[in-house]
């Protein structure tokens, strides 16, 4: 788990809000590990609004799990924007969430290339009723504890974009 006292506020907020609206979400994790749901479901009440969380560490995890087709991660790479939308995509349609994010990158401190570098993280966000978002984040190679709690922070930020 990460400790940050910023972050806790802003699930704490998070929570609050997609309560009053009468939202779900559900995570698709892959580099994060579940660390966003993991912060998410510190906070009294969560269960209201996390409906449930998938760590899809491996290809296999993303394909079996989530739907994501295997021929997307052979032509795009885990690592992709094409299966972040897709994890996303299936996150939602093998929950009961309203709302779901999906992260997946390489946090290092191996497994970067030129084309792909340590630090890359892909978000997607998937309502239903709207196109799948995108987001591309090129953090650096800032180390693996740092990459991933940048990558949380940015999910939060999606989840955020959705408050009403």
């Amino acid at each position: 788990m990460i400790d940050d006292s910023t972050l806790l506020a802003r699930a704490q907020a998070l929570i609050a809000a997609y309560a009053a609206a009468g939202l779900t979400l559900a995570t698709a994790e892959s580099c994060t590990g579940g660390l966003v749901a993991a912060l998410l479901t510190v906070v009294p009440g969560s269960s209201a609004v996390v409906e449930r969380g998938f760590v899809t560490y491996s290809n296999a995890a993303k394909s079996e799990s989530l739907g994501v087709p295997a021929d997307v991660i052979a032509a795009h790479g885990a690592v992709s924007a094409q299966v972040a939308r897709a994890m996303a995509e299936g996150a939602l349609g093998h929950s009961r969430a309203d709302v779901a994010v999906a992260i997946t990158g390489i946090a290092g401190p191996g497994g970067g290339s030129a084309e792909k570098p340590v630090g890359l993280v892909h978000f997607g966000l998937a309502t239903g009723d709207a196109p799948i978002r995108h987001l591309e984040r090129r953090y650096g190679d800032l180390g693996r504890t740092e990459i991933r709690r940048r990558a949380v922070e940015d999910a939060l930020g999606l989840l955020e974009s959705l408050i009403p």
